[in-house]
């Protein structure tokens, strides 16, 4: 086989999503059956390629080493913020205007917040389901200081309207206030909620008189419960909520590093939304808001509507199974792409 057979042989073997090449077509199957590429992942929008994250995407538009056609364009018409390119510069400068979004309002309701208890969960008990970001403050408990104990907890809706605040009395002493981050003084949790009732709170207002056995993705009455790095908030609270209605922006894939490592909700908040959080004396209020416009951006993104989205559904367990090797290599890369599925659930599915 000559070194031009083989170039063309190679690809004839590109990935239709990644765009890697593959000397044979046994390797592209093998891709495909563990890359779960889908229409559900970020896409460049001027190349089509696939990519695993948008951190991803962004290395590939403005990275150390991007593809500079990509590059060239995304300068002129591509939004730094949500990655989409536009159909001119005037276009662009109009679209990030909308894009980037301001952190004055979510300052001045913090202040309100942080002036006492704020409790609206009995006047949203009766309503259907909702999407609610949560977000706590810590102070330190243990000889050194370092037990991360709650002190502080917030809850808001989809508007950004605070359902509750309060502060927390933890279980043990509080040993380092960590004032400079947390603003907390000895005064605030001296006749501070307990811990077992906030939980108890939460606990029924998450569930919305929904056992939690019965909590379903669908056509449940629960809320979804948005947040950052969640598994530790609620764990401090005391509280198992099922990861079903969990929508976490540390662990969403598209949001995590190339490394599949979390970003910080700080990062996260200055590259997706335009503006910076978590400086000085910090508020949950402002973490609630920057998790819940993170967790909007991804759900409103415009995907194609597939019957079986996930590879976990039933009736696409064996699309790339082996048993269906010898047929799968008969398939050019666009038609393995069609039955491919994406291995994570995508936001947009909540809309």
């Amino acid at each position: 086989m000559d070194s031009r057979y083989e170039s063309m042989e190679t690809l004839r073997n590109k990935c239709a999503a990644c765009y890697r090449q593959f000397n044979k077509m046994e390797h592209l199957v093998e891709h495909m059956r563990t890359s779960f590429h889908s229409g559900h992942e970020p896409m460049c929008g001027i190349c089509r390629k696939h990519c695993r994250s948008f951190e991803s995407l962004r290395e590939h538009l403005i990275g150390p080493l991007p593809k500079q056609e990509c590059k060239n364009i995304f300068n002129i018409r591509g939004c730094r913020f949500c990655l989409a390119i536009l159909d001119s510069s005037n276009t662009r400068r109009v679209h990030e205007g909308r894009c980037q979004f301001s952190n004055v309002n979510s300052g001045l309701i913090s202040r309100f917040a942080s002036m006492g208890i704020h409790d609206q969960l009995d006047n949203y008990r009766a309503r259907g389901t909702q999407v609610v970001a949560l977000a706590c403050k810590m102070v330190g408990g243990g000889s050194d200081g370092s037990l991360d104990m709650c002190a502080r907890v917030c809850i808001i809706d989809e508007y950004e309207n605070i359902i509750f605040h309060t502060y927390v009395k933890p279980p043990l002493p509080v040993t380092n206030y960590r004032y400079e981050s947390t603003g907390i003084r000895p005064e605030h949790l001296k006749d501070a909620m307990p811990v077992k009732q906030v939980q108890k709170r939460i606990r029924e207002f998450l569930c919305n008189g929904e056992a939690m056995w019965k909590i379903r993705p669908k056509g449940s009455k629960a809320r979804i419960l948005v947040g950052h790095g969640l598994d530790h908030d609620l764990d401090r609270l005391q509280l198992d909520y099922p990861s079903i209605v969990i929508r976490d922006t540390a662990k969403y894939p598209p949001l995590m590093k190339t490394s599949k490592l979390s970003n910080s909700l700080k990062y996260l908040t200055q590259a997706y939304l335009g503006y910076d959080i978590q400086t000085g004396i910090q508020d949950p209020y402002d973490d609630c808001v920057a998790t819940m416009r993170l967790y909007m951006r991804m759900r409103s993104q415009a995907h194609r509507k597939e019957d079986y989205p996930l590879a976990s559904d039933p009736q696409n367990r064996n699309n790339f199974a082996l048993s269906r090797q010898r047929e799968l290599e008969r398939m050019n890369p666009e038609e393995m792409l069609e039955i491919s599925r994406s291995d994570y659930y995508c936001w947009c599915l909540d809309s």
